[in-house]
């Protein structure tokens, strides 16, 4: 029985001598690169809560740009129904929006993440100046309103999406994208 765990020991020591080493690279110590991110100041906190509160308007407006969508071309009633309450969000999302955006000051971050918030207070700052003209003409014409809508909102997305890299928050996919059905 002895001979048996010894030969076991053996071999299993044998085999375990054969792997290959690790890379280089891998027996670095982390670079500054991969260390996670410094916790954010009292003004950076600030910016997060007002773009926490602009978010907020900003549910509102996909929320009625998918109503719009789903009402379909052919219901006339349906589409002015959907009309009317994208034009009502538009105008409660730019009190979020508005309420938001003052707390948003891209000069408490440094750097190419100033560029990235800057880019993102210019994304709000151009949604917010277009809810009044959706809310003036969403309710006669839906589905203008929501092209327009929609393509101040790529743009947003977009400018997020690259303030969210530039900060080290992970990026979330929008979940108010539809999939295609087979």
């Amino acid at each position: 029985m002895r001979c048996l765990a010894m030969l076991l020991c053996v071999a299993a020591t044998a085999l375990g001598a054969q792997e290959p080493e690790p890379p280089l690279d891998s027996a670095r110590p982390p670079t500054e690169s991969m260390a996670p991110p410094p916790p954010p100041t009292l003004e950076q906190k600030r910016f997060l809560a007002g773009l926490r509160t602009a978010t907020r308007g900003i549910a509102q407006l996909k929320d009625g740009m998918s109503r719009v969508t789903r009402s379909g071309t052919r219901d006339s009633v349906a589409q002015r129904r959907a009309g009317r309450l994208l034009a009502g969000l538009c105008g409660s999302s730019r009190g979020f929006l508005k309420r938001g955006r003052p707390q948003m000051s891209p000069t408490v971050y440094e750097d190419s993440v100033q560029l990235k918030a800057k880019r993102l207070v210019t994304q709000v700052d151009s949604l917010i100046k277009y809810t009044t003209t959706c809310e003036d003409s969403a309710a006669a014409t839906p589905n203008s309103a929501m092209v327009g809508l929609g393509k101040r909102m790529k743009g947003y997305d977009a400018a997020l999406r690259d303030f969210r890299v530039a900060i080290g928050l992970p990026v979330k996919e929008d979940t108010s994208k539809t999939t295609k059905r087979p």
